[in-house]
């Protein structure tokens, strides 16, 4: 599996985009961005490092999900 620890600062461009599923206060989930790569991030610390991976990786964990 192609996942690779990154800085948000890195690519501040991108636009994440939470889980509907997330609780009410909009906590508690993930958030993805869509680009080259798929960058995944902990919406409780957006400044902590995210993890980006191949488009093919990301299919395949929501697939299995």
């Amino acid at each position: 599996m192609n996942v690779n620890p990154v800085s948000t600062g890195s690519d501040p461009g991108l636009r994440f985009f939470k889980s509907s599923y997330s609780d009410g206060a909009g906590n508690n989930c993930v958030e993805v961005a869509l680009a080259r790569q798929v960058h995944i991030r902990d919406s409780k610390d957006k400044t902590r490092p995210y993890v980006q991976m191949q488009p093919a990786t990301w299919s395949s964990f929501v697939t299995w999900v």
